[in-house]
């Protein structure tokens, strides 16, 4: 755990070289921690010529009303099976605005605005598309595992000229329960429609991560990362 000023959120941080030209900001899901995703990134096999400061924030502690009102680490709350109906829009911007910060940060350390990636799964994943899209600093790409995009019936009317042409991938398992498979095909769709550059993954797999897909993670990533 690095320390930060007291308006950043707890991260853990993993760099793949001396002094990181790029970083990769992945989120992780409902009730998981910064932790989730660490393993993946010896399994994503990255060239060790392109430094990549990997940071892997943890949500804030909220009441998660699908779960009983239970106090977990979230993104923001989540009150019925219809993941796009009753949307928590505050809790969205308050990680909306947590997230910039964090890519606020990486710009202070000297990463550039082109070099940094916004990755996640589920809920974190609905946060990189979310933040991604309307982040005023061009981003490098948008890796979004599992998810769909949130407050969907804003997003033309929010979207940054910036991110226009932001490279996006999106990976979803065909027999997803948590997440169905059609909401994320949806997000993709209403994405192609605004004339978004996605590239969509689907893989025989519930709401996980799979061997194929940290594969095709890792050619995407290699492909922007230069």
């Amino acid at each position: 755990m690095m320390p930060h000023s007291m308006d950043l959120l707890p991260t853990h941080i993993l760099e793949t070289g001396k002094n990181p030209t790029h970083a990769i900001i992945w989120m992780h899901g409902l009730g998981a921690d910064g932790n989730d995703f660490v393993p993946i990134v010896r399994e994503l096999d990255l060239f060790s010529d392109v430094p990549i400061r990997f940071v892997f924030p943890h949500a804030p502690m909220r009441s998660v009303t699908i779960n009983n009102g239970y106090v977990m680490r979230a993104w923001y709350d989540i009150s019925n099976n219809k993941m796009s109906h009753a949307e928590d829009e505050i809790g969205i911007r308050s990680s909306q605005e947590a997230i910039n910060n964090l890519i606020d940060h990486e710009l202070s350390c000297g990463i550039k605005p082109g070099n940094i990636i916004l990755a996640g799964f589920s809920q974190g994943g609905a946060m990189a598309l979310h933040v991604g899209l309307r982040q005023k600093n061009y981003l490098a790409g948008i890796l979004a595992l599992s998810c769909y995009l949130p407050l969907a019936n804003m997003l033309l009317t929010e979207v940054e000229p910036a991110n226009s042409s932001v490279p996006i991938m999106m990976a979803h398992g065909k027999n997803d329960l948590v997440i169905p498979v059609t909401l994320a095909k949806a997000s993709r769709d209403l994405l192609l429609e605004a004339d978004y550059a996605v590239e969509w993954h689907e893989y025989a797999m519930e709401h996980a991560v799979c061997a194929e897909e940290i594969m095709d993670i890792s050619h995407w990533i290699r492909r922007i990362v230069k």
